[in-house]
């Protein structure tokens, strides 16, 4: 994929947000992505291949979105990022011209997504890769939600450290919690240190803080959390402002 758009924009400078998405991982992707994409310059070609989907029907689509733009299958990869920021267009991949002349049927990153992804990097409108579509797919990512004295939600990812990354949020709990003290439960397992930084807890123990995702995390200081308490994706995780008088 590297040298194929090497190839078709030679100016261009490649940099690699991760290569180290779970096979199949479309959730995943899209969280790393959302968290990522921002902190790139606006103008930004972003080449995003998870694609359990390749070879089949589904479609491959370009977007401009938050003055960037994104080349993916439509399988919901976009889904955070369009929740971040509208698209103000969004294009199948049809135009032939702007693909590799034999498109494999397993490997399209290469064939398809990255020439189109170079070709926007070189300079053409992204209008030009094919017909506008208004009905590309997305994901259907947990809420958290309130209730009963408490904040409900589950862990949405587990990062390379252990640290178990939930769907609840900084504003979403300082609104709800309204300067009431809190308790935090994952899976039965009460967190009773919440922290600014990992630093502050010793180390081996459990505890909580929001990460730079801004995004309630639990970890285990100096060690992985996911591997200490045996979770993974949809744990449930609650925030309890009822135990409290």
């Amino acid at each position: 994929m590297r040298g194929v758009a090497l190839d078709i924009c030679p100016d261009a400078t490649l940099a690699d947000i991760t290569h180290d998405i779970s096979p199949q991982d479309i959730l995943g992707g899209a969280l790393e992505l959302a968290a990522a994409y921002k902190y790139f310059p606006q103008g930004t070609v972003f080449l995003c291949v998870v694609d359990p989907g390749v070879g089949s029907s589904r479609r491959g689509i370009a977007a401009d979105a938050g003055g960037r733009r994104f080349v993916a299958p439509d399988n919901g990869l976009l889904t955070e990022v369009f929740r971040d920021a509208t698209p103000s267009v969004v294009v199948e991949l049809t135009e032939r011209k702007y693909a590799r002349p034999t498109v494999s049927r397993t490997f399209e990153g290469r064939d398809r997504f990255a020439p189109a992804a170079a070709w926007l990097a070189k300079g053409i409108a992204i209008t030009a890769l094919g017909a506008e579509v208004t009905d590309w797919r997305s994901l259907d990512i947990p809420e958290p939600h309130e209730g009963g004295g408490q904040l409900t939600g589950e862990v949405l990812r587990v990062d390379r450290f252990g640290n178990l990354v939930t769907n609840i949020d900084r504003e979403r709990l300082v609104r709800v919690a309204a300067s009431r003290p809190i308790q935090i439960v994952v899976a039965g397992q009460p967190v009773t240190k919440f922290v600014a930084t990992y630093a502050e807890a010793e180390n081996g123990s459990l505890c909580a803080l929001f990460g730079s995702s801004d995004h309630l995390e639990i970890a285990v200081a100096g060690g992985s959390a996911a591997g200490c308490l045996g979770l993974t994706r949809g744990a449930a995780v609650v925030v309890r402002f009822d135990a409290f008088p």
